[in-house]
C-alpha cells in the first residue's frame, strides 16, 4: 500500500533528501506525460469532442478518459476502436483498454472553452430548464407514496405537493425548477 499521507510542500522541495526529490520528480514526470496523452488522444478525436473529453489517467494498461455526459460517453464509444489502434500504434503499443467515466465537472469547462473560442455560447447553467407536473402525476405519486416505506412516502408526497403550490392558478401543468424538484 502507497503512502498517501499529506506532506510539507517543504519537505517536496528540499534539496537534503534524495527520497523528496524523487517523489517530485516522479510527480511532475507523471503529470508531463498525462498532459502529452491528452494532447495525443485530442488530436486524434473529432473536433466536436475536444471540450468534453480528457484523459484522466493511465495505469495497468488502461487509459482512463472522462466525458461530460451520456451523450458524449456515447459519441466516444463510437471513436473507441479507432483511438484504441492509433495509441497503441503510435505512443502506447501496452494499452489493453479505454475506460470511460462521466465527469459532470467537464460540461462547464467544455462550455466556458467553446465560449472563450466562439464567443457565442451561452453558460450551460446559467438557467436551469423548467420541468411540468400534471395534476394526473400528482395522483399517481400519492397513490404510490401510500404504499410505500415512510421515508420513500414523505418524499413522493413532497413532489405530489408541488403540484398544488399554487392553488390559485387554474394551471394544470405547472413548471418547477430542478432545484424545486431535488428537495
Amino acid at each position: 500500500m502507497r503512502d498517501s499521507r499529506p506532506q510539507l510542500l517543504d519537505a517536496l522541495f528540499a534539496d537534503t533528501a534524495s527520497r523528496e526529490k524523487e517523489s517530485l520528480h516522479h510527480v511532475r514526470q507523471r503529470a508531463i506525460t498525462l498532459l502529452k496523452l491528452n494532447q495525443t488522444v485530442k488530436s486524434l478525436l473529432p473536433v466536436q469532442l475536444h471540450p468534453w473529453c480528457r484523459v484522466a489517467n493511465f495505469r495497468q494498461g488502461v487509459l482512463v478518459l472522462e466525458t461530460a455526459n451520456a451523450s458524449w460517453m456515447t459519441r466516444l464509444r463510437y471513436e473507441n476502436a479507432s483511438l484504441l489502434a492509433a495509441l497503441r500504434r503510435e505512443i502506447l503499443p501496452s494499452l489493453s483498454s479505454i475506460d470511460i467515466r462521466i465527469n459532470p465537472a467537464l460540461m462547464v469547462a467544455g462550455a466556458q472553452q467553446l465560449k472563450s473560442r466562439t464567443g457565442t455560447v451561452e453558460n450551460v447553467s446559467a438557467k436551469a430548464p423548467l420541468r411540468h407536473l400534471s395534476q394526473e402525476s400528482a395522483e399517481q405519486l400519492r397513490g404510490l407514496a401510500a404504499r410505500s416505506p415512510e421515508k420513500l412516502r414523505k418524499a413522493l408526497e413532497r413532489l405530489a405537493a408541488l403540484a398544488e403550490k399554487n392553488t390559485g392558478d387554474t394551471n394544470h401543468n405547472r413548471e418547477f425548477t430542478d432545484d424545486q424538484l431535488d428537495h
